[in-house]
This record gives C-alpha cells, sequence and structure tokens, in this order.
C-alpha cells in the first residue's frame, strides 16, 4: 500500500524550513559569524519568516500567522534600509 504524505505534513516540513533558515540566522551571529545589521542576516530572518508565516497560515494558527509576518516584514525593512545606506 503507498503511503501519502498528509497536507499537515507538508505544512511541518515548510515550517520546519523556515524555522531552520531562523535559527540558522540566530546562532550565526551568537558565535560571531554573523553580524545583525548585515544584509545576509537580514535576508535569513525575512526569508525564514515568511516561510514560518507561510506554514502558519497553512495551519490555521492565526497567532503566528501575525507574528511571522510582522517578523518578515520588520526584516524586509531592515533589508532594504541597509541597501539604501
Amino acid at each position: 500500500m503507498p503511503t501519502y504524505i498528509s497536507f499537515a505534513d507538508n505544512a511541518e516540513w515548510i515550517g520546519a524550513v523556515g524555522v531552520s533558515l531562523l535559527l540558522g540566522a540566530f546562532f550565526l551571529n551568537l558565535f560571531g559569524w554573523m553580524k545583525t545589521d548585515s544584509r545576509a542576516y537580514q535576508a535569513l530572518n525575512a526569508i525564514g519568516a515568511g516561510i514560518a508565516c507561510y506554514a502558519s497560515y497553512l495551519i490555521d494558527f492565526f497567532p503566528f500567522v501575525v507574528l511571522e509576518g510582522t517578523w518578515s516584514i520588520v526584516a524586509v525593512s531592515a533589508f532594504i534600509q541597509k541597501r539604501q545606506v
């Protein structure tokens, strides 16, 4: 009998990718390998939060949609401001 991946499993994998990007940026900064004002740090935060926001939307968990959506918007804003400087 074939095994199918459920919709919830897909959302979990998508969320895991987003959170991994966020945690990766956090640990890189924590160990001094990436500065918080770098474009790479802001990009990891923006992309990771955007993906995590989408995964939260898929599972209808509105509080995290707001949290991750806000996080992503702030990171994109910082990324754009860094570019203009």
